[in-house]
């Protein structure tokens, strides 16, 4: 008789606060997420910022359309962003129930009509065919305890989460680590992709990386993109017009096929 597979241990999810702002830990100092207590729904962490950087391949009139999927539920922060001020159709995907219990308890993440949290593994739910073309704006942030690498990093992954997307949708991926290569990574997305359909920003002081992707359409004129910065610095209160100047192709080094 085959034994059933074990589930790995998960760390637990801790709490610290500091200068009005509280932290998400998994049993270590490294922090995996933050609000700042008396402004929720603001993104506090600059790398977390970033991410949104989808938002400006969205038309503007359309940035309340569609759904938001995050792979990796941290302290929340794009969960309630996306929920609270795009009022997007929002589902997020955390395997680690006590990381789902603190941001109930501690990070104003309520599921509702507009709001799913799925206890589940991103990369099962990636690879489920049910849930291909489910989504326009995708984030994936997935750090265990040590914060050393993605937990999921293939090209199965990436071609995974180009499933996930419909036509026109885009995905932001965190890429940071003591153990994390760059250029692998980003060669496994411009695989799943297209090379030509992939861009960096250039990384905080931290050293978090944020990789978009767009799925199937053109990126958008360098004329476009300003307008939506304008309209995202106006109406959403993020620094769109400095992500602007961050964008840049990924090293010729890192290409993958198209």
């Amino acid at each position: 008789m085959t034994q059933k597979k074990k589930r790995p241990e998960l760390a637990p999810a801790t709490i610290s606060e500091a200068d009005g702002v509280r932290y998400l830990h998994l049993g270590t100092p490294w922090v995996q997420g933050a609000m700042r207590i008396r402004k929720p729904l603001a993104i506090e962490l600059e790398y977390v910022q970033r991410m949104m950087v989808w938002m400006l391949l969205r038309p503007s009139e359309a940035l309340s359309d569609g759904n938001a999927l995050q792979l990796g539920l941290g302290a929340g922060a794009i969960t309630r962003y996306c929920h609270g001020v795009l009022r997007l159709h929002t589902t997020a995907v955390e395997l680690n129930d006590s990381v789902i219990a603190a941001c109930r308890a501690y990070f104003q993440v309520e599921p509702g009509r507009l709001l799913k949290v799925i206890e589940a593994d991103a990369g099962a739910y990636a690879a489920d065919p049910a849930n291909a073309a489910s989504a326009d704006a995708l984030c994936v942030d997935l750090y265990d305890h040590d914060a050393a690498s993605p937990v999921l990093d293939s090209d199965a992954f990436y071609a995974d989460c180009h499933r996930l997307l419909r036509e026109g949708g885009a995905m932001t991926v965190n890429l940071f680590g003591r153990d994390a290569s760059f250029e692998r990574s980003a060669q496994r997305i411009s695989a799943a992709f297209g090379t030509d359909q992939v861009l960096s920003l250039r990384p905080t002081r931290e050293g978090n990386t944020i990789v978009v992707a767009l799925k199937g359409v053109a990126w958008p004129e360098s004329e476009v993109l300003a307008m939506r910065a304008d309209h995202i610095e106006q109406n959403a209160g993020l620094p769109a017009r400095k992500w602007l100047k961050m964008l840049r192709a990924l090293p010729k080094a890192t290409a993958g096929p198209g």
